[in-house]
């Protein structure tokens, strides 16, 4: 019943355009071109675009997804981009360019089975075999890292996006433009999870370590903006979000703001090295408290030990009126004026009762030639502070 629901959720989810707007093609040289359906010219603008790689991929699941990979010579860090939906490559390669430019990046972008000039049927178990199969590439073919890798994700997109960052603990960064917290929420409003509910963001959210940016419209009516809140709330590592005041569901990128705050993530993201991640990360962790409460490992049984409680104010090792303070240069206190280490008044044990001029110390048993007492106080354990053999 449940895998009924979820494809009859699929049909409402996944709105490829029909027809596609581009179609893949084998030059001579065996070099793959992409070519607009009106114009029949390639949709880079130029016969021979070195700065542009057309591929086909193919996926876990059997199907061969196509995928644009636009290099950026002064490029430091690659976004890997998950497209929203009713939108295929033909119609994002414009914008794909001026994030090339603008952000100095590489961007590999690709379209999900069932879109564009991708072969099989849209679902969500197939966007999470095409992003997966897309990023192996991205390892095999070019080198890239996850290190140096940056995941954004546009509506629909964010499900394969938040899927893959939950398994790459090292990613650089993810961007959540306009995303979801998950597909029942968006198509019922509802405020709970059914086990036939499909991209289950606000589960996956948690498992991601890297800095999470979300950018969310304020006027957004097909996803509402408390999903893009509750995406940043529930983030580990979230970075500054940007709520684009008047802002849609597919307008973000015609606001200044939009280009403006995700250079500055991406400069961030370049200047962040491995020590700083670390560092991050121990700062969030969280360190448990120390409790006064030992357990004992070298016995037969678990023995919990303490330190006794000080007599006064029974807080445990007190050290202003406590025998059992945590200092080791503690001195014992006068029972007298109560002044740790007092040479006047402080006697722990009673006087000498002989008349020897030697034996002025406070223990019954002193170094001095007197029959009535023999053993000196450091030598003989006394515990006198008058005594003169200290």
């Amino acid at each position: 019943m449940g895998c009924c629901i979820s494809q009859l959720a699929a049909k409402f989810a996944f709105f490829p355009p029909t027809p596609a707007t581009y179609q893949v093609k084998k030059r001579d040289d065996g070099r793959l071109v992409a070519v607009s359906t009106t114009s029949s010219m390639p949709i880079s603008g130029a016969v021979d675009d070195v700065n542009l790689d057309v591929l086909l991929v193919d996926t876990k699941r059997g199907n061969k997804i196509v995928a644009f990979y636009l290099k950026n010579p002064y490029a430091k860090l690659t976004v890997l981009y998950s497209h929203g939906n009713a939108a295929d490559l033909g119609q994002l390669y414009d914008l794909f360019v001026q994030l090339k430019a603008n952000l100095r990046i590489n961007l590999m972008g690709y379209d999900y089975s069932g879109y564009g000039a991708s072969t099989g049927k849209p679902s969500e178990f197939d966007t999470y075999a095409d992003i997966e199969a897309v990023y192996g590439c991205l390892q095999t073919e070019y080198g890239i890292s996850q290190e140096d890798l940056i995941l954004y994700g546009q509506s629909v997109g964010s499900g394969p996006t938040l899927h893959l960052a939950a398994k790459l603990p090292r990613l650089r960064g993810v961007v959540l433009h306009s995303g979801i917290l998950s597909g029942l929420r968006v198509l019922c409003h509802a405020n709970f999870t059914c086990c036939f509910d499909i991209y289950k963001n606000l589960n996956k959210i948690q498992k991601v370590k890297s800095p999470v940016l979300v950018i969310h419209g304020t006027e957004d009516d097909v996803v509402n903006w408390l999903h893009g809140n509750g995406l940043w709330k529930m983030a580990r590592d979230p970075y500054e979000p940007l709520w684009i005041k008047g802002g849609g569901h597919c307008n973000l990128e015609l606001y200044p703001d939009y280009i403006r705050h995700l250079c500055r993530f991406i400069q961030e993201m370049e200047c962040m090295t491995t020590e700083i991640r670390l560092r991050k990360i121990k700062q969030t962790l969280r360190v448990p408290k120390r409790s006064d409460t030992t357990i004992s490992t070298n016995c037969c049984c678990q023995v919990k030990c303490r330190l006794p409680n000080c007599l006064n104010c029974s807080k445990v090792s007190c050290t202003n009126c406590c025998y059992w303070p945590k200092c080791p240069k503690w001195k014992p206190k006068c029972l007298v004026c109560w002044m740790p280490g007092c040479l006047k008044c402080s006697c722990m044990l009673p006087k000498c009762s002989c008349a020897c001029p030697e034996c002025s110390c406070a223990c019954p048993r002193c170094s001095c030639t007197c029959p009535k007492c023999s053993c000196a106080c450091p030598k003989c354990c006394c515990w006198s502070v008058n005594c003169s053999c200290w």
